[in-house]
């Protein structure tokens, strides 16, 4: 009887372990794409989308403000989206551009938007902008702020500080100052920081080999030890 009664806690918590791996693996593995995320449209007050739950809630009320007083005093609006990965098949460009599109649909709309968009299992990164935008936020600026302040950040996933430090810029250049620049670093391998699809794929398939690996060494275990007995019974 006693045996029964270990064998079931045994059981018992093999159970729930494996239900709570597998709930956060679905989790983590759930790629978003445009109909995942709100409809949001030109002049609305939302400036922050984080579908990842890694900005800080103070984090988004300061980029919230920010943004906000940027549109009432100059008409350009910035918003950031954050996922955690992207759908098979999809690059963080073109997720950016349909994002852009379908929230901004007709060229009077999308004329003095930006979209910032995140992905974190990648740390990838892009920037959609409306045609009146280009003068101010140049092809340099934009790239700089992807290839350089992103990955300074990210490459330590200061996600907060990532979006702090970009919406700066953004705010800066948007407003007709000078820009910032990106944070001063002797050098940034952009190689090692971002993740390929490759090897974010890897990671998860060694994720799943060791739960298995795992699974098929405890329940041969607990089997054994329900038929010859636990040990001091």
């Amino acid at each position: 009887m006693n045996k029964l009664k270990e064998l079931k806690k045994i059981v018992g918590a093999i159970f729930v372990f494996v239900v709570l791996f597998f709930s956060l693996a679905v989790k983590q593995a759930s790629a978003t794409g445009v109909y995942d995320l709100p409809m949001v449209e030109k002049g609305e007050d939302v400036w922050v989308v984080d579908e990842a739950d890694v900005i800080s809630r103070a984090t988004e009320g300061q980029l919230s403000n920010t943004l906000r007083r940027l549109a009432e005093n100059t008409g350009k609006e910035v918003r950031i989206v954050v996922i955690d990965r992207l759908d098979y098949g999809q690059t963080i460009e073109s997720l950016a551009r349909e994002i852009f599109q379908t929230w901004y649909p007709s060229p009077a709309d999308a004329e003095n938007q930006v979209l910032i968009v995140v992905e974190t299992l990648g740390n990838r990164t892009a920037i959609a902008q409306g045609d009146e935008t280009v003068d101010l936020l140049t092809p340099e600026i934009r790239d700089s702020i992807l290839n350089e302040t992103f990955p300074y950040f990210l490459k330590d996933l200061q996600y907060n500080q990532a979006l702090i430090s970009a919406s700066n810029r953004l705010v800066a250049v948007l407003s007709g100052k000078e820009d910032p620049g990106a944070p001063k670093m002797e050098e940034i391998n952009i190689e090692s920081t971002f993740a390929s699809a490759e090897e974010t794929d890897t990671r998860s398939a060694m994720i799943w080999t060791i739960v298995l690996l795992v699974l098929a060494t405890v329940i041969p275990m607990v089997t054994y030890f329900w038929y010859v007995g636990f040990p001091g019974n």
